[in-house]
């Protein structure tokens, strides 16, 4: 068993039941998980970086096409690999999914990930109940609430849904003038208050300042948004995710890397990142260098960094 005590305490907790959806369906009751609360679940349980998926088959089992109207069922078959310490996890599952439009690409599009989507969360099913194992039983009980009791008067948390996002599905909140001015005036103020809080907080060792030192792992909301705000690298679209770029430094269980590592991308293009998966080499192939990029966008939001690089390449000048 590789995952950690914190791990092992989150996949034996039951499921709340406010998560859980219902739907009919051949005149059925039917019960189960949003495909993104499971994907969150697991970013969340096993880290960002500490698991993956893999599409391993998918096919169209039908089509059909009557007066203008599209129908198609996918299925599905993908694979989830987890990395608990030293021990890699492998679970398969399979799915399907079906797409009803006018666009018969937009219909099969529909159905392939309906059937993607299917096959994972049966993957993550079977790492137990905070992925909705209970939901698969032929006669199912109630899932248990572990819901806290509200006092008179108060009103229950707000459990905001979040849009899919290949790598987090909880992607970075843009404000409501994320199109306007609004936003580039209101950026350097955001800037600032996060600026403030870089600083460690007392008796936290920089682990960067070791004899073997260990990569500084920066986290700036503010220039999240920033580089959100930046049109795609690849293709100019908007609007664009930040991804973050995996390469840049060393694999850690459960954690990015660093934010000064961020560059813009469509969510057409971030989803065909992710399934390329050598990063290095999709980027090598459009003959595009991220890493500058992301320097160039970390310098916009941070300008004492760029100071501060001029000032060692004078020093590197002069002393050569």
């Amino acid at each position: 068993m590789g995952f950690s005590a914190k791990q092992v305490q989150a996949l034996r907790r039951s499921l709340n039941s406010r998560h859980v959806r219902t739907r009919e369906a051949n005149g059925r009751e039917l019960s189960y998980l949003e495909g993104w609360y499971a994907i969150s679940e697991a970013n969340r349980i096993f880290g960002f970086d500490g698991w993956n998926r893999e599409t391993l088959d998918a096919r169209c089992a039908l089509a059909r096409e009557n007066r203008g109207s599209f129908f198609a069922v996918y299925t599905a078959k993908v694979r989830i690999t987890v990395h608990a310490g030293r021990t890699i996890i492998v679970r398969e599952g399979h799915g399907s999914g079906e797409g009803r439009g006018v666009s018969p690409g937009e219909v099969h599009d529909i159905g392939l990930k309906a059937a993607e989507t299917d096959a994972t969360k049966r993957a993550l099913s079977t790492f137990g109940r905070p992925f909705g194992l209970e939901l698969y039983r032929k006669e199912k009980t109630a899932v248990p609430t572990r819901e806290r009791i509200l006092t008179p008067g108060e009103s229950p948390p707000m459990q905001p849904r979040v849009g899919l996002h290949p790598d987090d599905t909880t992607p970075i909140p843009r404000p409501s003038h994320y199109y306007g001015r609004r936003h580039q005036n209101s950026m350097s103020e955001l800037l600032r208050k996060d600026q403030a809080k870089q600083e460690l907080p007392v008796g936290k060792i920089d682990k960067s300042e070791l004899s073997i030192p260990e990569p500084k792992r920066l986290r700036d909301k503010a220039h999240l948004q920033f580089v959100a705000s930046q049109p795609c690298l690849v293709c100019g679209r908007q609007p664009s995710d930040p991804h973050h770029l995996r390469f840049a430094q060393p694999r850690a269980i459960g954690l990015k890397v660093s934010d000064e590592f961020v560059v813009p991308l469509c969510r057409g293009h971030h989803r065909q990142l992710h399934q390329a998966g050598n990063e290095m080499a999709w980027w090598k192939g459009l003959k595009i260098d991220p890493l500058t990029t992301a320097r160039q966008f970390w310098e916009q939001t941070h300008p004492e960094q760029r100071q501060s690089n001029k000032s060692d390449a004078s020093s590197d000048v002069a002393t050569s």
